[in-house]
């Protein structure tokens, strides 16, 4: 847009200064031819007193060779022979000076009577008709040089040429600047918008520039207040709906507890309150959780390390009762990502659940916490079947661990999520232990980490996931699939 109207700009104004320019030019052209001619014909007027009291040649000679053109030669007086005398003698026709114009030309003005312009070689030739006292006509030739005719146009012109640049130069200025107040605003526009896409919802844009430019930033920053305030209310409906299930759970709760004593009552009432706790930290995460508006501060964070041991101790119940090994590496020192706690800790109880849902029991697994400087990487790993396709595994709505019937595919899209909103990833790949691991890449600074460094934090992982680390027992209750 910006050299759009520099270009437009720079075409009005070359044919401004060319329609202004060109006349102009033609006309200091004649103007000079003009002032030549001029000056001729003055110089032509300066002998005719002479040619009015005599025609003696040595008188004109004298005359001619006294002025300026004269003395140059360009200047030449054509009298006509006298009429015939009584005695029946004539005189003779004089030619004093330098001829240039042809005896045609000079014929011709002397019949009639008018100036003429004859065109010669290397200049002009201005033919002045005199009357002598005998009442001939007599003509004065003066020659003007080419170079007269055009003299001071080249100089004209070049000012003409200076001018018009500098026209254009300054019109393309002021057209680059008006250029950047428009395009501005309109970069800054475009560029809210691509933040407010990726879900920066704080993103706002200064209502500047153009009236119609103002007028989009206004209508942009109250679609981004209506699009955070739909998510605060799309939140507090999740939170309303969730509060619900209290009741029903109530009654569970009561149910359970009238089971007695044994294993299976004692599970029970353990998934029944680890339901009550899920339910409640839905509803308080959907009330917590705001969007980012422009005052507004990203989550805090919280302690991987911290999250990850207290989730792997609420696990370790049924890793015992199935006679699970566990192994817990890289723990043992607080590591702060831009997660909230909530989120971290969803995502790690969908991927063990899915271990203990996909695998057979006794199948060991471990969960391996790398630092790696600009990321964290954590991985779990375990000795079951693996995944035959990891690629649709990590598609919505797919399972890509063989036998695993009524899988919806939305644990994994969590844990990538939580990984991608940290500018991290999710990968699938086979563990040491000979079965399936899930890497997360977690991203401290917002930024993608290089291939290369990828492949390094996953071979480290690997190194540091079942070797030579402190072994620690783990229990866990119910989870999902993917």
């Amino acid at each position: 847009m910006r050299w759009a109207l520099v270009k437009v700009c720079l075409a009005v104004t070359a044919m401004v200064v060319i329609a202004f320019a060109v006349p102009l030019g033609l006309v200091i052209r004649e103007m000079a031819s003009d002032r030549a001619f001029s000056d001729a014909e003055r110089q032509a007027g300066a002998i005719a007193p002479t040619l009015s009291i005599t025609t003696d040649r040595e008188e004109l000679t004298r005359a001619v060779l006294s002025t300026e053109p004269g003395d140059r030669g360009h200047l030449a007086v054509h009298v006509p022979a006298p009429g015939k005398a009584a005695d029946g003698t004539g005189g003779e026709a004089l030619d004093i000076g330098t001829r240039r114009a042809t005896p045609k030309d000079v014929a011709t003005v002397q019949k009639d009577g008018r100036a003429s312009i004859a065109e010669v070689t290397g200049g002009f030739a201005l033919l002045q008709p005199t009357a002598l006292s005998t009442g001939e006509i007599a003509v004065v030739e003066v020659f003007v040089p080419e170079g007269e005719v055009s003299n001071g146009v080249a100089t004209a012109w070049l000012m003409l040429a200076g001018v018009g640049v500098a026209l254009i130069v300054g019109s393309v200025a002021v057209a680059d600047r008006l250029g950047v107040r428009m395009v501005q605003p309109a970069q800054r526009l475009a560029g809210a918008a691509q933040d407010l896409g990726e879900g920066r919802l704080g993103t706002r844009v200064p209502e500047e520039g153009p009236t119609e430019l103002r007028s989009a930033a206004v209508a942009f920053n109250s679609m981004a207040d209506q699009v955070v305030q739909l998510l605060a209310n799309e939140r507090e409906l999740a939170a309303d709906l969730s509060h619900r299930l209290r009741t029903p759970l109530t009654v569970l709760r009561l149910n359970a507890a009238s089971l007695g004593e044994g294993p299976a009552a004692e599970q029970t009432r353990a998934a029944v309150q680890q339901l009550e706790h899920e339910v409640d930290t839905i509803i308080r995460t959907a009330r917590e959780q705001r969007p980012q508006t422009q005052g507004g501060q990203p989550e805090a964070g919280c302690d991987a390390s911290e999250v990850i041991r207290e989730r792997m101790g609420f696990w370790s119940a049924l890793a015992e009762d199935e006679g699970r090994e566990v192994r817990l590496a890289g723990v043992d020192r607080t590591v702060r990502i831009p997660v909230a706690r909530p989120e971290l800790a969803a995502a790690l109880d969908a991927l063990l659940g899915n271990v203990f849902r996909h695998t057979p029991e006794g199948t060991a697994f471990a969960v391996d916490v790398h630092h790696s400087g600009d990321a964290v990487i954590v991985l779990v790993s375990d000795a079951g079947p693996g995944i035959d396709d990891p690629k649709a595994a990590l598609a919505r709505g797919a399972s890509g661990r063989a036998g695993a019937g009524g899988s919806t595919g939305l644990g994994l899209d969590i844990v990538r999520r939580v990984a991608e909103s940290t500018g991290g990833d999710l990968r699938i790949g086979r563990s040491v232990l000979g079965g399936t691991e899930v890497r997360i890449w977690i991203g401290l600074h917002g930024n993608r980490p290089e291939r290369g460094r990828r492949g390094h934090g996953r071979r480290v992982g690997r190194r540091i996931g079942w070797r030579g680390r402190k072994q620690a027992r783990t229990t866990t209750g119910p989870g999902v699939r993917h």
